[in-house]
């Protein structure tokens, strides 16, 4: 556990050295000319920088990861990220140890958060998420998604 000043406990240091190290990386000034695959930083943190279109919520599937937070960083477009807590969830597809990920049937219920350029969301390893969802229609994204070792 994680303490501050104030005395509230939290699990996990989002202003530990290894994340201040992902958000420096997304203070750049050149995240939309960067081209598409993996930046390896410091620390074991890698960066993939992705193009996609967004998909219809119906073709996304909920996931969580064991090894590492992901940082989802939106540079150009919108969408939408699927999420809510994994406990109580059913496995769709047993956890990968290669890829990191554990797929899940649709949950009775969730929540969306919507990301605009510029907006980022961070998911610890308890929260389960469905990205690159459509908001508003179909588009072309460029997201950035840091890999932050837990």
């Amino acid at each position: 556990m994680y303490s501050t000043e104030l005395g509230i406990e939290y699990k996990y240091d989002l202003t530990s050295p290894k994340f201040r190290t992902a958000f420096e990386f997304l203070r750049r000034k050149d995240l939309a000319e960067l081209p598409e695959g993996w930046i390896e930083l410091e620390n074991g943190i890698r960066a993939s920088v992705q193009h996609y279109t967004s998909i219809d919520a119906s073709e996304g599937f909920f996931e969580s990861h064991e090894k590492y937070f992901d940082v989802q960083y939106v540079v150009e477009g919108r969408e939408y990220c699927g999420v809510c807590k994994r406990e109580g969830l059913k496995v769709r597809t047993p956890y990968d140890e290669n890829g990191d990920i554990t797929f899940y049937e649709e949950p009775e219920l969730s929540g969306q958060v919507l990301l605009l350029s510029g907006d980022y969301i961070v998911l610890s390893p308890e929260d389960v998420h469905k990205p690159r969802l459509a908001a508003g229609g179909k588009m072309a994204i460029k997201k950035i998604v840091v890999k932050v070792p837990v």
